[in-house]
Formats: C-alpha cells, sequence, structure tokens
C-alpha cells in the first residue's frame, strides 16, 4: 500500500505500550501491508506497527530478504512474517548478538536473547498461527515485538560501555 515515515528516538511514541488488535479486518491487512511496504524500502529486517507511528501489536519480520554479505550464504528463514498479536509462548537458550534498529539508526549492541522461539500471534487473514525459530530470525521477532510494548534494544544492553557501539557513518555518495 505505503512507505510510512520511521519514527526515530526519542520519539516517544516508540516507549509506548500497544494494545491488542481487536479485530483481523481490512485495516489491520493494510496495517501490515503497510509495514512490509516500509520495511521493504530499508536496509532492516523487521518492523513493528509503532515505528511508523500505529500503536497496535502488529509486527514484520523477513531475513531473507537482504542480498547475502561478501562471502556469506544467504540468510535462511520462513520469508516474509506478518502478525498480529504476537507473543512468545516458549523459548529456549540463549545468544548474545549485535542489534541495530531502523528507530535509532546510529547505533548497534550486543544484546541477549533467547536462541530459539515459538512465536504465536494471528496471520493476515486472520487465523492463528504460530511460527517457530531460532538465531537471527528469532532475535528479529524478539526485537519486533519488544516495540509493541515499548522497550527497545537500548533497554536490553548490559552495559552501556562495553556493549554499545556508535555504527560507522556510511561513505558520502558523490553525483
Amino acid at each position: 500500500m505505503a512507505v510510512q515515515p520511521i519514527l526515530l528516538f526519542p520519539d516517544e511514541g516508540l516507549k509506548q505500550v500497544c494494545p491488542p488488535v481487536a479485530q483481523a479486518d481490512a485495516d489491520a491487512a493494510r496495517l501490515l501491508t503497510d509495514l512490509a511496504d516500509t520495511l521493504y524500502s530499508t536496509p532492516g529486517v523487521g518492523l513493528a506497527a509503532p515505528q511508523i507511528g500505529a500503536l497496535k501489536r502488529a509486527v514484520v519480520v523477513d531475513v531473507t530478504w537482504l542480498p547475502p554479505r561478501k562471502g556469506k550464504e544467504p540468510l535462511k528463514g520462513h520469508g516474509l512474517i506478518a502478525l498480529l498479536n504476537p507473543v512468545v509462548v516458549k523459548s529456549e537458550g540463549e545468544m548474545t548478538f549485535r542489534e541495530g534498529c531502523l528507530s535509532i539508526p546510529e547505533f548497534l549492541a550486543d544484546v541477549k536473547r533467547a536462541r530459539w522461539v515459538r512465536v504465536e500471534g494471528l496471520g493476515r487473514d486472520g487465523q492463528a498461527t504460530a511460527i517457530e525459530t531460532e538465531g537471527f530470525e528469532a532475535v528479529a521477532l524478539q526485537h519486533e515485538i519488544d516495540h509493541l510494548d515499548g522497550v527497545l534494544f537500548l533497554d536490553r544492553v548490559a552495559n552501556i560501555k562495553t556493549d554499545l557501539f556508535r555504527r560507522k557513518p556510511s561513505p558520502a555518495k558523490t553525483t
């Protein structure tokens, strides 16, 4: 449908707890489409509704769409995951991953999260669905679900002095 502007930290909308989506109707489907369209216009792998100013429990994640880094294999995952009212219902293991966020583009941070998760929610069609995933895709889902509770990845940094990093600026483009 439409690419939406992404809210940037410290916008207060990023710290709000989102209420559940009451009904998987045309408005909810449009929100998921806007989230996906916006995600695919960025270098990111996930986006949550509050990041585009919609205080609703909706997320999209797709770790497979970015081209692989030089010398690396393409990332594996489920493709586009679009969920309403997602909840992590089970998790196992722990891993530390260097995360970034489209709403906090200047920083990366090492964050501990579950290595494997089962997430339940409603799909675009309103049907109950469950995703079981691990590794990077699990981290991305947990990161986006955190946004729905007003939690940013910076809130999960154990030690700001050792685990927070300023992103290297991109080389300037010449015209």
